[in-house]
């Protein structure tokens, strides 16, 4: 995308203000604050994560992990079953866990909804290799991905600097006032789903505000509710990684879709909680959702199947895009699937095209 960015409205000058907060959030779509995170602790945490990565051959030999450069040759993302191991290893981080329950997050979210809330267990990282750019998480709302409540906040935060072409997050302003969950469509990318803004547009002119980012420094957070449009911005650098943060917090007492209480992407690693806190030296965040009160239901699969059957289609067209996320199916999924059975014709039917051209 060529949109122009403009800058986020720092509200540090209204920390203290849940009115105001809240008045923000209801009119703008998100809140942006400046070193409300603890830094000590995300650059702790960054050192942990960055030791996984290193370890797993993603980073530069020779190099210190702590900076981020990048193996190119080891590129790889979500869905790729190269990403899965490692990914499973950075589950497994205690201090990963502890991040979304730092009293300046949790304090500040329940400012902004005016009740008590909860983090959910399922908390996200998102690694982005350099010079990868066809996978940058596509234009969402995420509801489609964590379901349960409209009111349910994310927290985006770094793990360390973040400057532009690193590729932080972007908001669309004021695109919240949609007030509806806008049709998905198949992508590349986190999550698989995209929106077509401009298409959108015709019929929801909420959609025609600014997009909003910044250069992030570690300790940075951005808020905002589940039908504020986003996306991340590529990650344009020659060598470095991205590493940052997607916590996301529930009204105490409110619904919860039964996905968003496994590990995130727990059906490609298989790193269940009794794994993950074996090696923990604290118990006291182990199960800690059991202790509050919330509404356990279904996950809704009709967004993931949409772009699924939208990425088959798409594929015996000859969609490159499409063809990797078939690929990543046959290579990561049940291969005695219905799914996985399709995209392995499909695969063999435009093999069978190429090779006859």
């Amino acid at each position: 995308m060529t949109d122009r960015m403009y800058e986020l409205r720092d509200s540090n000058d209204a920390k203290d203000d849940s009115d105001e907060l809240r008045r923000r959030i209801a009119d703008e779509g998100y809140l942006f604050f400046r070193r409300l995170i603890e830094p000590s602790a995300l650059l702790a945490l960054r050192a942990d994560i960055l030791g996984v990565l290193g370890g797993a051959g993603w980073l530069e030999s020779g190099t210190d992990p702590v900076l981020g450069i990048a193996n190119i040759d080891g590129r790889c993302t979500e869905g790729d079953s190269e990403y899965s191991g490692p990914y499973g290893q950075v589950q497994r981080l205690e201090s990963f866990h502890r991040v979304p329950h730092a009293p300046e997050l949790v304090g500040m979210v329940q400012a902004i909804m005016d009740a008590s809330a909860i983090p959910l267990p399922g908390h996200k990282a998102r690694i982005w290799f350099p010079k990868f750019t066809d996978h940058t998480t596509p234009t969402h709302q995420d509801f489609v991905h964590y379901q349960g409540s409209l009111d349910t906040l994310t927290c985006w935060a770094p793990v360390g600097d973040c400057p532009i072409e690193l590729g932080p997050l972007a908001v669309l302003e004021r695109s919240h006032k949609v007030r509806k969950v806008l049709a998905h469509h198949f992508s590349l990318g986190a999550g698989g789903l995209v929106v077509n803004v401009e298409e959108e547009k015709a019929t929801h002119p909420e959609l025609s505000g600014h997009w909003l980012s910044t250069d992030f420094e570690v300790g940075d957070a951005l808020f905002f509710p589940a039908l504020t449009v986003h996306r991340a911005l590529p990650n344009t650098t020659e060598n470095l990684m991205r590493v940052s943060l997607d916590n996301r917090y529930q009204r105490e007492g409110g619904m919860i879709a039964e996905h968003m209480l496994l590990p995130h992407l727990y059906d490609f690693h298989k790193v269940g909680w009794d794994e993950i806190y074996r090696d923990w030296e604290s118990d006291d965040l182990k199960y800690y959702w059991r202790r509050h009160n919330y509404r356990r239901i279904k996950t809704n699969t009709s967004f993931r199947e949409r772009g699924t059957a939208e990425a088959m289609q798409l594929a015996r067209a000859g969609d490159e895009h499409a063809l990797i996320a078939l690929r990543r199916i046959v290579k990561a999924s049940d291969p005695e699937a219905e799914q996985t059975l399709e995209a392995r014709t499909i695969l063999a039917a435009q093999t069978g095209a190429a090779h006859s051209q």
